[in-house]
């Protein structure tokens, strides 16, 4: 998928179980935000800042929904302490992070996996894939993000 393309029908659980699909969201820009695992402390503090800013995304009539292979039963875990105000999809068969192409070989303690390399996508209003940031740190690209959905 590249950036200007049309973004392919997609249907995730949400963290009650429920379906969400991206032909839901038409006619509102999304932000879809990769992140390896729920309750570790990068993730944590990304899913903070979305927090934090979840308001301003709104005023940008910009949704945002964290993405990773965890379990629907950790998301609502995660969601609850953290008290994200959005949703975080389960992609436990990788059907999404293939789509984006976000699962990447790591080096964990000294074994090599495979895992969700932090990758945040903007889809515009149309569903066209408007902006990615891959490798993505965590300090700042929030705000990074809420920018570019203004300015779409």
């Amino acid at each position: 998928m590249k950036v200007g393309g049309k973004v392919p029908a997609l249907s995730l659980p949400q963290s009650d179980g429920s379906p969400w699909r991206l032909a839901d969201h038409v006619g509102e820009k999304l932000v879809l935000y990769f992140y390896p695992r729920d309750s570790t402390p990068g993730c944590t503090l990304e899913g903070q800042d979305f927090r934090d800013l979840h308001a301003s995304f709104r005023r940008a009539k910009t949704a945002v929904f964290g993405v990773s292979r965890d379990s629907c039963a950790s998301h609502v875990k995660f969601r609850a302490k953290e008290r994200f105000p959005f949703e975080l999809l389960s992609d436990a068969d990788e059907t999404a992070c293939r789509l984006f192409d976000v699962i990447r070989e790591k080096n964990m303690y000294g074994r090599k996996v495979l895992g969700i390399e932090r990758s945040t996508f903007l889809i515009d209003a149309t569903g066209k894939l408007a902006r990615e940031w891959r490798k993505v740190k965590v300090q700042g690209h929030a705000e990074e993000v809420l920018e570019a959905a203004k300015q779409l």
